[in-house]
């Protein structure tokens, strides 16, 4: 395995003003990652973006191994989930350009007035259609536990599933994120067990539940608790046995460092980095 990180690490001081995407890349390069996942999220220029993250790339020698794109299938027109659709496409364009092998995804969430039902059938044909377009270009895409459809190992599991089969091919896997099971309950590397053959790569991130007095930002569970994102390896996941269950599954992709705290992540994920190493 090797340790990368998601520039989703760093939002705050992209927010802040404080790192572009190349000052991403190489403070990246500077805290010791093997490689970086970029998200379409922080284009503000695509066609300048691009290339100033192409030329970063290049200065520091790390590759980009992951493309991440955010798109929610429930939504009820066909029109809305066609552009959702074109979200993922052009993710997987992206990766090409990068030489990505993986595009991270999205399945959806519940909203008002749209049943489960309905949309984990909008979240299977969206996905089935990505995967057909992704396999033509040599991609992959991986699907995070992310939110209440596909929150769960065995909610991801049936859905990678269902999708491989009406798409006919296996373009789409799983991206478990280590820190998301706790927001469902369910411990991560009981989740990561049942979708550790299917991982195409992993979202690396610890949370812990909310000390009493906390005045930052905190996630609420379904059940109501508040948890909170600390450094890797300074939360309460079990980080060596979600390990244990992607090596014993034969996982040797890339493990992307997603930090989410309210530390300042230029020191916070430098610590998760070296952290993550020890793991390995």
């Amino acid at each position: 395995m090797k340790i990368g990180v998601s520039m989703w690490s760093y939002v705050r001081a992209f927010k802040d003003g404080r790192l572009d995407i190349p000052g991403f890349i190489h403070e990246a390069k500077r805290s010791g990652a093997d490689g970086v996942e970029l998200l379409d999220f922080f284009y503000r220029d695509v066609v300048a973006d691009r290339a100033a993250a192409l030329q970063a790339l290049r200065e520091t020698g790390l590759p980009c191994p992951i493309f991440s794109v955010s798109q929610n299938f429930a939504k009820p027109t066909e029109e809305e989930r066609r552009a959702q659709l074109d979200r993922i496409k052009f993710g997987v364009d992206e990766a090409v350009l990068y030489q990505s092998d993986v595009v991270r995804v999205f399945a959806g969430d519940v909203a008002e007035g749209i049943t489960f039902d309905q949309a984990r059938t909008w979240i299977v044909e969206g996905l089935a259609e990505a995967s057909k377009y992704a396999s033509a270009k040599g991609k992959r895409l991986a699907l995070e536990n992310h939110g209440t459809l596909a929150g769960r190992g065995e909610q991801v599991r049936g859905l990678i599933e269902d999708v491989r089969k009406m798409a006919g091919n296996d373009a789409l896997g799983a991206n478990p994120d280590t820190g998301n099971f706790l927001i469902v309950h369910q411990e991560s590397h009981e989740a990561i067990a049942e979708v550790a053959k299917f991982a195409y790569m992993v979202h690396f991130k610890d949370f812990k539940p909310e000390p009493e007095g906390y005045g930052g930002f905190a996630y609420t569970t379904i059940q109501g608790e508040k948890v909170i994102g600390t450094a890797v390896g300074e939360g309460s996941v079990d980080l060596e046995r979600c390990i244990k269950e992607l090596k014993d599954a034969g996982f040797d992709g890339w493990l992307s460092v997603e930090y989410e705290g309210d530390e300042d992540p230029l020191t916070a994920v430098r610590r998760s980095i070296e952290n993550a190493k020890k793991y390995l």
